[in-house]
């Protein structure tokens, strides 16, 4: 091996000409004579050929190689001819022809020279700089490939940069693409021609380009009127798919026929805003002027993913350009459009919203593919970007129930701002969404309508990064940055968008770069804060004209022919408007983004289905929730797990329940009957608190899980229980989409603590607690938020009760009609539920109620952290069996209730200090003197049963005690419901009970103003009294009972951070509340 290397270290040494005997003898002489020499530390040792061979045998081929060139193999000739021609140690070896197709980005040493090595005289060396030009033009092919965007011609305005078109006249690569391989590249380099690498598909067939060529066709590529950026993604496979979409020659070619489909698309969505101009001057409307390719390029994304058998597309978009899309994309009936300016008055239920807000749904036929497709805009409030996780929840939901789980036929597509899509925090907990298994919908298509421009604020004000895209380079999405003034450029961009979506099933951001031809609305003068800009916009025309006038020079349509599109669709827009002038109503119910098809129809709207179960199911589910795998011998369940189950099953042979057993139960019972249930926030599978367990882990396995609940019953519906991310905005918005889906279904979300849904607010104010009455959309989703004072600090002990209380529905000031079918009567008037459970029975009836209501309605619930695992949180059997319901409020069944007369108080309560309030009763010995009722649905509030329990002890006064401060809590939502429930009886006539839940009637007291005169009896009470004569409206009697406050007294933090202080807050509690 030694005198291998030797030898080829002599032979390169050779002086070139030297004779090839004397060669031979100077070269075999040298390995004699230094045989016992140590090797030469020389690349040669790299030289792989050498590997395993002796100084023998290479003699012997060196000697045949001398005799006759042909007697060796050509690698051998190749590595003689190359050694004595003076190769440099180690570059004398030349790899041997291979059949085989050479490996991605491998591209052999051999491949950079000008042409191949011959086997006829021996072949000149490589230079250094051959090589190094070589290395250069690959260099700068790459360069384009990562920053060509950075020159691209994306700007309408030419504000932004300066473009290539507009750059001086020049063969040479920019120095902001190519940096330091500009000091490489010589004028005279240009014409030389360089070999291709296999990282590039400029060349389509050809293998070898001038450099001058190869420039060109780069700038083409990355810096005309796309601007791509993908080679931040990981994948090699991506990254080499998006190169050939978008540099193989001629990929951009449009057909005659669907270049005339782009004009009249183009002229459609103009026309549109420029109509509405025209008929609603004084309307705000928020169009779509400056982006009108918008239109076209939703249209091309929908029928190129219909072509690729996406059957149903979920959209949610921001307010600009919301009405064009309604009526080009989705093809609204424009008359509907229309009598949303006109003012006219509603015909069906709900307040309604602003026309630019609205949803809708449309089923129609895709006459480019021939196709059957459904369309769906989901209702969006002023917060932009709010909808986002609502509609990956929607498509997340479309796709579970129809049973596709690789996202073929169902589509997100998410429009957004170019300042709120970098502004938005809600635009980046959406993203890290995208891959999550139970989150996944398999890839959206993000268009962002860029008018550079977020209402009167430039982008050099708005965001730090470079682009408003960057945000979705979190997860690999391509971004493919486009001017917005060049139809077909936008047109590829799109199919290539739909096509990656097709065959990644990952995000993908198309940035349409335009800009705002109006203000922020069309009544805003933007002037004042961008003179520059709008004084270059208004010199500026419209894309459409730019099209036409290029499809004219092309001679691929004519003046006239363009005219005729134009006046067509102006026919159409004329006759929808004087149908529209007819109409003398409007209705919500045209613009339901989420329809339930057969849901409420043969169904008595005031009746529910029970919600008590048979005790063998009970029985059956808690065993099966208390038990191992049925392989337990193979699966390895944790041992603090064991005694769990084991405790889980004593309480099922004991025909009790605690608060996790009693969920099993519900959501068990649920799934036997066929009703999906599905849990979802952060921790939920085990639970915050350890209590819940729902899957169990292999010890021993990584990754190897079992899901109790989804193996109760061998046809029973699927359970989903899934841990999130740590994001509650986000979150909570994709479990409403997905509520919002299928009404057959039960559909949850925990916080981990009940005070974390403050980060999810909009979506509780703007859509679960409004949205029926904005959007005519019911939800059943159901809010479980762990609350308690348990000392545990402020951030971890209210989930902000009073904040729900506040904005339910229901008028303190009028008493509702008692009737037979009050409660579900209350349910159906109010716009959400809202309860604080004292026992597991009440959270089983009341999660079973959710499905079993007629109509659907989001439940907000106080769950408890402490009861979880407290000794006297816990139900029979008796309680949850086919005789049992849920019970409003909780009556009092101990000795006060066996001897009202001598009752002296009656404390109301809800949640979790019912059990410190019976505690401390019973170490007063206060049993037969006080009396304690639970009031565990708290809104809508249960006047009647409230009412029949005050009447139960005539004699006592009454006290409202709740462990929350006196500024937070239930306290300031029940003191005035009380007081109505205790002193007002009402005689309604049937006019006013259909406006019981509304406003205050005309006529009837409020709550103030009857208390008003009682506390201040010096103040006349004439004019307050005189309303009160209406017998149809109110009858009131003087005040007997007034409920008083026990509790923590106001603070402007939710709960203490101090033990002590804790401890001494609950015991004045107690002593207000029990001190008789």
């Amino acid at each position: 091996m030694n005198r291998a290397r030797m030898l080829s270290k002599l032979l390169s040494q050779a002086p070139p000409g030297t004779p090839l005997v004397a060669v031979r003898a100077w070269a075999f002489g040298g390995l004699r004579g230094k045989a016992s020499a140590p090797p030469p530390p020389t690349a040669l040792a790299a030289e792989p050929f050498l590997n395993g061979s002796s100084s023998n045998y290479v003699e012997e081929m060196y000697t045949s190689w001398l005799q006759d060139p042909k007697s060796v193999h050509q690698s051998w000739d190749t590595f003689f001819r190359n050694a004595t021609s003076g190769a440099q140690p180690g570059q004398a070896y030349t790899a041997p022809p291979t059949l085989a197709e050479p490996t991605p980005h491998h591209v052999p040493l051999s491949a950079l020279a000008l042409a191949p090595v011959s086997a006829g005289p021996p072949a000149a060396a490589l230079s250094q700089k051959t090589i190094d030009d070589h290395l250069a033009v690959q260099g700068i092919i790459r360069a384009y490939q990562a920053r060509g965007h950075l020159i691209a011609a994306l700007d309408p305005l030419g504000i932004d940069r300066e473009a290539v078109a507009e750059r001086p006249a020049t063969t040479m690569p920019a120095r902001t693409v190519v940096r330091q391989y500009a000091d490489a590249i010589e004028e005279g380099d240009l014409d030389r021609s360089f070999t291709l690498p296999m990282s590039t598909f400029i060349g389509g067939n050809e293998k070898t380009m001038t450099l001058r060529e190869i420039i060109k066709r780069l700038e083409d590529t990355y810096c005309r009127s796309i601007g791509v950026e993908f080679m931040f993604i990981n994948s090699l496979e991506q990254c080499n798919w998006i190169r050939e979409k978008f540099e193989t020659p001629g990929v951009m070619h449009m057909e005659p026929q669907e270049k005339r489909l782009l004009l009249a698309r183009l002229t459609r969505s103009h026309g549109f805003e420029a109509f509405l101009a025209r008929k609603f001057s004084s309307e705000k409307r928020f169009g779509l002027e400056g982006c009108e390719i918008l239109i076209p390029a939703m249209k091309q994304v929908i029928d190129r993913s219909t072509s690729l058998g996406v059957e149903s597309f979920v959209m949610g978009m921001p307010h600009r350009g919301r009405l064009n899309v309604l009526s080009n994309v989705c093809r609204k009936p424009l008359e509907h459009i229309f009598t949303q300016f006109i003012g006219l008055d509603t015909g069906d239920e709900g307040s309604g919203d602003v026309k630019y807000h609205l949803g809708t749904y449309q089923e129609r036929l895709n006459r480019v593919t021939n196709k059957n497709i459904r369309l769906a805009i989901v209702a969006n409030p002023s917060h932009l970007e709010a909808c986002n996780p609502v509609v990956q929840g929607k498509t997340r939901a479309e796709q579970f129930y129809h049973g596709d789980s690789e996202g073929n036929k169902v589509l997100s597509v998410l429009l957004h701002g170019d300042a709120a899509f970098s502004g938005q925090g809600i635009v980046y907990e959406t993203f890290h969404l995208s891959e999550l298994p139970q989150y996944t919908t398999h890839g959206t298509i993000h268009i962002v309508v860029n008018n550079q421009i977020g209402f009167t604020t430039d982008p050099r004000m708005s965001r730090s990064s470079p682009y408003c895209t960057d945000v979705a380079r979190v997860v690999n999405a391509p971004i493919f940055h486009v001017n917005a003034d060049d139809p077909e450029a936008v047109m590829h961009v799109c199919n290539v968008a739909a096509d990656w979506r097709n065959t990644f099933h990952k995000d993908v951001v198309i940035d349409l770069v335009c800009y705002r031809r109006n203000g922020h609305n069309e009544i805003d003068e933007p002037m004042f804060t961008q003179p520059l800009m709008y004084t270059r916009i208004r010199k500026l025309k419209p894309v459409v004209e730019l099209y036409a006038e290029k499809l004219m020079n092309e001679g691929v349509v004519t003046k006239q022919e363009v005219k005729d599109v134009t006046d067509k669709y102006e026919k159409i827009l004329e006759d929808a408007f004087l149908a529209a002038q007819t109409e003398t109503q409007v209705f919500n119910k045209h613009w339901i983004d989420s329809p339930w098809s057969g849901f409420f129809e043969g169904k008595d709207p005031l009746k529910a289905t029970p919600t008590g179960v048979h005790e063998d199911t009970l029985s059956h589910i808690g065993r099966r929730f208390s038990s191992v795998p049925p392989n337990a011998s193979d699966f390895v369940v944790h041992r603090g797990l064991l005694r769990i189950l084991n405790s889980r099953m004593e309480m099922v042979n004991a025909r009790t329940v605690d608060w996790a057993l009693g969920e099993a139960m519900a959501f068990g019972s649920l799934l036997k009957e066929g009703i999906h249930v599905r849990l979802s926030g952060q921790d939920v599978e085990r639970g915050t608190f350890s209590h819940r367990h729902h899957i169990l882990h292999h010890q021993k396995v990584d990754k190897s899980q079992y899901n109790i609940l989804a193996n109760l019953y061998p046809d029973q519906a699927p359970y989903t229980v899934c841990n999130s991310s740590l994001s509650e905005y986000a979150v909570l918005g994709f479990e409403l989409g997905f509520s919002m889906t299928n009404p057959n279904a039960l559909v949850i979300w925990e916080a981990q603590f009940g005070d974390f849904n403050n980060t999810a607010q909009c979506i509780i104010d703007q859509f679960i607690s409004s949205g029926q009455s904005k959007w005519i959309r019911q939800s059943g989703l159901v809010l479980l938020l762990p609350h308690g004072m348990e000392g545990m600090g402020p951030e971890h002990s209210s989930a902000r009760l009073e904040r729900f209380l506040q904005m339910t529905a229901d008028d303190p000031d009028i008493l509702p009609a008692f009737s037979e079918d009050f409660a579900i009567r209350q349910l159906s008037d109010i716009n959400w539920i809202i309860a604080n459970c004292s026992t597991p029975a009440s959270y089983f009836h009341i999660l079973r109620r959710q499905i079993a209501l007629p109509f659907r309605k989001p439940l907000i619930l106080m769950t408890p952290k402490s009861l979880l695992r407290h000794p006297e949180a816990k139900s029979s059997f008796d309680e949850m069996n086919e005789k049992s319901e849920f019970q409003r409020v909780i009556p009092e069944t101990g000795p006060a209730s066996q001897n009202c007369e001598n009752v002296k108080r009656v404390v109301f309560c809800s949640g979790k200090v019912y059990y410190d309030l019976v505690a401390a009763r019973k170490d007063a010995n206060l049993e037969d003197k006080i009396a304690v009722a639970r009031i565990e649905q708290i809104a809508p509030f249960p006047y009647d049963l409230v009412k029949l329990e005050c009447m139960k002890y005539p004699g006592a006064d009454l006290v409202f005690a709740q462990e929350e401060h006196k500024n937070m809590g239930a306290w300031s939502y029940v003191q005035p419901r009380f007081a109505t429930a205790l002193n007002h009886e009402r005689l309604f006539s049937n006019e006013i009970q259909r406006h019981t839940q509304g406003s205050v009637e005309h006529g009837s007291q409020s709550w103030y103003e009857y208390w008003f005169p009682w506390l201040f009896p010096t103040s006349s009470p004439t004019d307050v009294a005189a309303d009160s004569t209406d017998s149809q409206t109110s009858t009131i009697s003087s005040p007997k009972r007034v409920v008083r406050y026990a509790g923590r007294p106001v603070s402007p933090s939710p709960a203490t951070g101090s033990k002590k202080t804790h401890i001494r807050e609950l015991k004045q509690l107690l002593e207000d509340a029990l001190a008789l």
